[in-house]
C-alpha cells in the first residue's frame, strides 16, 4: 500500500515538473509566438492553441498506453513529415529565439544567408524524422 502511494506521489511531481518544464518553454521563451511573428499567422492563434494543447494532451496518452499503428507506407511517410515539420519549426523558432543564428552568421561573415540555415535546420529534421519512421517503424 505504502508503495502504492509513494509511486503515486512520485509520479505526479515527475508529471508536475514536465508540465512545468514545457510551460516554461512555450511561454517565459516565446517560442509559440515568435514563430506565428515570423511565419505572419495571426489569424490562427486559435488553432496555434487547440494544436498545442491537443499535442500535449496525445502525448500524454501516447505515454501511458502501448499503441501500435499497421499503417500503409504512404501514412508513415505523412506522419514522419508531419513530426519533422514540428520538430524543425521548434528548433528553428528556438534558435530565432536565443539569437543563436544571427550571431553566428554574423561572426562567420555570412549576414545574408540567415535563412539559409533555418531552412537547412528545418529539412534536416524533416529528413531525420522520415529516415526514423520509415526506417524503424516496420
Amino acid at each position: 500500500m505504502w508503495i502504492a502511494i509513494a509511486e503515486t506521489i512520485i509520479g505526479l511531481s515527475a508529471g508536475l515538473a514536465t508540465g512545468a518544464g514545457f510551460v516554461a518553454f512555450l511561454t517565459v521563451l516565446g517560442i509559440i509566438p515568435r514563430l506565428i511573428q515570423l511565419s505572419k499567422t495571426h489569424r490562427f492563434i486559435i488553432t496555434y492553441e487547440a494544436g498545442v494543447t491537443a499535442g500535449a494532451f496525445a502525448g500524454t496518452i501516447l505515454s501511458f498506453h502501448y499503441f501500435h499503428f499497421h499503417a500503409p507506407l504512404l501514412l508513415i511517410s505523412f506522419w514522419g513529415l508531419l513530426h519533422g515539420i514540428f520538430v524543425g519549426m521548434l528548433a528553428a523558432a528556438l534558435t530565432e529565439v536565443l539569437n543563436v543564428f544571427p550571431i553566428l552568421t554574423r561572426r562567420i561573415g555570412l549576414d545574408g544567408s540567415l535563412i539559409w540555415f533555418f531552412m537547412a535546420i528545418v529539412l534536416g529534421k524533416i529528413t531525420g524524422s522520415l529516415f526514423q519512421w520509415l526506417l524503424f517503424s516496420y
